[in-house]
């Protein structure tokens, strides 16, 4: 798993979200959200934006360049 990848999936949990939830959210399709999670696939930039909105980090911090805010 990428730094991203771990880091979504952290966030997730963290918030006590599902992953459909977060797709729904983010304008995303559940098995695109699935495939970012697992590492499998990485977003686009649009995507990325509309993560580190949904969850309020800054894209650095979702990336993994800076720790995340907890």
């Amino acid at each position: 798993m990428s730094d991203f990848s771990e880091n979504l999936l952290t966030l997730r949990k963290s918030h006590h979200f599902s992953a459909e939830l977060v797709a729904v959210k983010c304008n995303i399709s559940y098995s695109s959200y699935r495939r970012y999670e697992t590492g499998q696939r990485e977003p686009g930039l649009s995507v990325l934006c509309a993560f580190a909105k949904f969850y309020n980090v800054t894209l650095d911090q979702l990336a993994g360049l800076e720790p995340l805010p907890f």
